[in-house]
């Protein structure tokens, strides 16, 4: 693909994970505990680790970590979200690069999902000095899978979708 084309797709993935992001961030969620989200823009990270090689689905991560924290967050809501997104993309990204053959997209999410949960209460942890906060984390595992389960069948959809469009989105997951 050439490299013109795939930086406009790269940049379109980008914009799609960052309005997710925004979205999500004025969503309510109905529970009691901090940090629980849907993670709408892993969507795109998971969808990315199909047709997109190692660096750009990290830039895809930071980009939208950063400009996530511009439009609608905060210093310390980007530090959850960059540490969480990096953790989550480089397990997924082995997971589904070296494993797919015993690992689905939903499974491949729900790890996913648990690996940002880890990634938040660590940062977290940091900030507040105190490693108490992983009180949280049976809580935060539980809505994990629920929510990773949800993002990965949404991936299917959209995977199979890409798949039957492929030669009209120019994202050859070959060209690479």
């Amino acid at each position: 693909m050439k490299s013109t084309k795939r930086l406009t797709i790269l940049a379109m993935f980008i914009a799609v994970a960052l309005v997710l992001h925004v979205v999500e961030g004025i969503l309510p969620v109905p529970f009691a505990a901090p940090g629980i989200k849907l993670g709408l823009a892993n969507i795109v990270t998971l969808v990315a680790l199909m047709f997109f090689n190692f660096k750009e689905v990290l830039t895809i991560v930071i980009i939208r970590c950063f400009m996530g924290a511009v439009f609608g967050g905060s210093i310390s809501g980007l530090l959850f979200s960059i540490t969480g997104g990096l953790l989550s993309a480089v397990i997924m990204w082995v997971l589904f690069k070296k494993f797919s053959k015993y690992f689905s997209i939903i499974s491949i999410s729900t790890i996913g999902a648990i690996a940002h949960n880890i990634g938040q209460l660590f940062a977290a942890s940091l900030i507040i000095a105190d490693f108490r906060i992983y009180i949280y984390l049976p809580i935060l595992m539980v809505s994990s899978v629920v929510t990773g389960i949800f993002i990965g069948i949404v991936c299917n959809y959209i995977k199979k979708l890409i798949i039957s469009n492929i030669d009209k989105l120019g994202l050859n997951p070959n060209e690479r």
